[in-house]
């Protein structure tokens, strides 16, 4: 190749890099303006709604009316349903949520906390402020059926921080991602979720049990292999490393490394680029068992003396069993071992039994810390 051939080369590479990037920006501005647009379509429907003298048929009439007007002047997007949504999405980011104000149902105001009647009073004088929007309207049309707040809010800066397409969105909401985190942290960092999301800090934050992979294709009562079991996580790479959180690489599967003049073998190995260290994981269909965890400790102790380089962080190891032991662990690690045991699902889980769970063990918190408390006070 001549060195002209190369200067168009590069100069070809450098135009396309912009045009793509200035293409992604323009569908992200697109993107972002029709939601913006869409907030302001609800507040005026649900303004107009407030005027209405019989409501909840005032307010169903108009809009089959605005549908149709709507259609005819801009085509396609308008319809009934659609501006049902654009009114659900403006209630539900301005926290005037149906399922406690239906002011458009009923001509009274008693449903009505101090802090949404404020809402409301705001909204009447047409001085509320649009929410910060960052994702795409289809993304939001998940995570506005969200009830809670808090699980809501973590989804949306999940979503935005790790760039989830809509079908990551709606496998890690359905995949009950919030609570299976929720579940392994104490209060005050369930807290953080809603804030933050998830934030990696220490190897225990990586940790999430179970673990669904219901993306494999295996058959909860099928009997198979753990080599089986690796194949299919390998197959699905991408889905696992999303599935194990963020800032994990795959490295290598059955890494070899020899001791004493043995053979050993780890299933799989990770690096987690925000801790700044390895993951190794084994793989276990039967029940967890000491040996394996002597085993594990071995394979830790291994890549921490021989393998870490001086600036990474001690290695974590992670046994994913069908059944986790945490008695088991405790008894036989020391205490400052850097060894976990996960469970792992090949199901979605209930949704709602493990939104019981975090709303009963949030609530066994705070019933300890008031005994607490009033102890210390006596």
């Amino acid at each position: 190749m001549n060195e002209i051939s190369k200067r168009e080369d590069s100069l070809f590479e450098h135009v396309s890099k912009l045009i793509d990037e200035a293409r992604k920006h323009l569908k992200t501005t697109i993107d972002t303006t029709m939601v913006y647009t869409y907030y302001g379509v609800g507040k005026y429907i649900v303004e107009d709604e407030q005027q209405g003298e019989t409501r909840a048929a005032y307010g169903k009439t108009v809009l089959k009316r605005l549908s149709v007007r709507l259609t005819e002047k801009y085509g396609k997007g308008w319809s009934y349903s659609n501006l049902r949504q654009i009114r659900q999405f403006y209630m539900v980011y301005s926290d005037l949520t149906d399922s406690v104000c239906q002011i458009h149902d009923r001509n009274d105001r008693q449903c009505l906390s101090n802090s949404q009647a404020t809402k409301l009073h705001q909204l009447e004088k047409g001085n509320t402020v649009a929410p910060k929007f960052t994702l795409s309207w289809s993304h939001y049309l998940i995570l506005m059926r969200i009830a809670n707040q808090n699980e809501r809010n973590f989804y949306e800066i999940e979503c935005y921080k790790q760039n989830w397409s809509v079908r990551q969105l709606q496998r890690q909401y359905t995949s009950s991602l919030y609570e299976r985190l929720a579940l392994s942290r104490n209060k005050d960092e369930v807290m953080r979720l809603a804030q933050e999301g998830q934030t990696i800090e220490k190897a225990s934050d990586v940790i999430k049990s179970p673990l669904t992979l219901e993306f494999l294709g295996l058959k909860p009562e099928a009997v198979y292999s753990e080599s089986k079991l690796e194949c299919a996580i390998i197959s699905k790479i991408q889905d696992f490393l999303l599935e194990m959180g963020k800032g994990f690489l795959f490295e290598a599967r059955q890494k070899r490394f020899t001791f004493d003049e043995q053979n050993f073998y780890v299933d799989l190995v990770l690096y987690n680029r925000l801790l700044q260290c390895y993951c190794l994981i084994d793989l276990k269909i039967d029940k967890l068992t000491h040996q394996d965890l002597g085993q594990m400790q071995m394979y830790v102790n291994y890549f921490d003396r021989f393998v870490k380089q001086d600036f990474e962080k001690p290695t974590i190891g992670i046994l994913l069993c069908k059944e986790k032991n945490d008695a088991l662990v405790e008894l036989t690690l020391p205490k400052d071992a850097n060894i976990y045991a996960s469970a792992y699902q090949l199901y979605l889980p209930d949704k709602a039994l493990l939104q019981a769970k975090v709303k009963e063990w949030i609530a066994e918190f705070e019933e300890n810390e008031e005994l607490m408390k009033h102890e210390s006070n006596e």
